[in-house]
């Protein structure tokens, strides 16, 4: 899907004059497989959409271990850098999971664009109001559901991405073992 066609499928615009300035904002690339996108720990100025592809956002502990924390599938948009960074740094690496189309645009620039436009700032201000309730659900979903629960949960909000992400990594979005995980997927559904 081409970003133009993204950005109006996405939000109301008043006009067509506001999507086209605010496609036109953003630098396309295609990250290959396996590459970063944004790295845990580096400085991080950029908004990300992906238009197709698949990536993850991860969190590595001092051993290197990481713990999934979002899934990606385009066309979409990346978690805000707002929410992702701390002082400029990406509290998160985002990892291409296949090879990945993904523009992106530094965040003063999107900032700017907002302030000088309404439909613009609208656009942006729902994506974060989206994205919070995203984080939000996925927190609620970790404290309060059980193992079984919490695939149910997952395959209604995330239906098809069992065929797409490896399931070692969904399980450690859901905040269980692969073992655990597998274990669940195996168990009848009951009626």
């Amino acid at each position: 899907m081409d970003l133009l066609t993204f950005l109006t499928r996405t939000a109301e615009w008043p006009d067509k004059a506001g999507p086209a300035r605010l496609a036109s904002a953003w630098k396309p690339g295609l990250v290959k497989k396996d590459a970063r996108i944004a790295q845990q720990g580096q400085p991080e100025n950029r908004e990300f959409i992906i238009l197709d592809g698949s990536a993850a956002s991860r969190i590595y502990d001092p051993e290197g271990k990481p713990v999934c924390v979002g899934l990606y599938v385009g066309p979409c948009v990346v978690t805000p850098n707002i929410a992702r960074t701390h002082d400029g740094v990406s509290l998160v690496s985002l990892e291409a999971l296949a090879d990945t189309l993904v523009v992106q645009m530094d965040s003063d620039r999107l900032t700017d664009l907002m302030i000088r436009s309404e439909p613009i700032r609208d656009w942006a201000n729902g994506v974060l109001r989206a994205e919070l309730a995203r984080k939000s659900d996925r927190e609620w979903c970790l404290a309060a559901l059980g193992g079984s629960d919490r695939l149910a949960w997952f395959r209604e909000r995330y239906p098809g991405y069992e065929e797409i992400f490896v399931h070692a990594l969904i399980a450690s979005f859901l905040g269980m073992t692969p073992v655990t995980f597998s274990r669940l997927r195996s168990t009848p559904k009951s009626v």
